[in-house]
């Protein structure tokens, strides 16, 4: 039986959102990288296996999903079935993962992504106190879901904690989180940053993504 095939990139907080789930329920996969700056997602046969030409995008046999959020739910469903705390079966539980998801979908990522894609691909300078502002909101929101518990959906890691994690951490150099205002924040990334394999899945490539953003900041503002 062939291995589940994931088109992705390290940059990509989504990607690394389904890395870190795949870790953690010991799947292995085969890994087919992406190179989104040089607009590898946008070729024919990219675009002809995913019209939204979005990564992470993955490819089960005869299936192909696409959005990390409804991978990560795929795979602990399909492949995790002692990790399904992850994902739980319970319907009020699962629930609440899918609204945080849908946090991360709506809130958290689209925020990165209304400051960094315009840097990162247009040769914009905007990188305005507003932007910033707008996505440290969501630090606010994501200290009230943490005031009692240590993970986004209570006593459980699950691939809500995934989502949010690799989002978050690829933007908080741009939009710090002060930790004086959000310590459950602080705490909670401490937390997952104890995970085994959390600096060399996810770590990483937060840091490089910042670096990137950082310096095509610079470069377009030196035009």
């Amino acid at each position: 039986m062939s291995k589940p095939a994931l088109y992705y990139a390290t940059l990509s907080p989504p990607s690394r959102a389904v890395l870190l789930t795949a870790k953690a329920i010991g799947l292995d996969l085969e890994l087919r990288p992406i190179n989104l700056l040089n607009g590898e997602h946008l070729t024919p046969e990219f675009l002809k296996l995913n019209p939204q030409h979005t990564i992470p995008t993955l490819i089960d046999g005869e299936a192909t999903i696409i959005d990390s959020h409804a991978i990560c739910a795929y795979l602990v469903e399909k492949y995790g079935q002692k990790e399904q705390q992850l994902y739980p079966k319970d319907l009020v539980q699962r629930a609440n993962v899918d609204a945080r998801l849908h946090l991360d979908s709506g809130h958290l990522f689209a925020r990165l992504r209304f400051l960094y894609e315009p840097i990162l691909y247009y040769g914009s300078t905007d990188c305005s106190i507003d932007k910033i502002a707008y996505i440290q909101k969501c630090w606010e929101i994501l200290e009230g879901f943490l005031k009692d518990q240590p993970y986004l959906c209570g006593s459980d890691l699950t691939i809500a904690d995934f989502c949010a994690v690799a989002t978050v951490t690829s933007v908080n150099d741009v939009a710090p989180i002060d930790e004086f205002k959000f310590p459950k924040v602080h705490a909670w990334l401490k937390r997952l940053a104890e995970l085994p394999y959390y600096q060399e899945v996810n770590g990483d490539g937060a840091d490089e993504l910042k670096s990137i953003f950082k310096a095509k900041l610079a470069e377009n503002r030196g035009k």
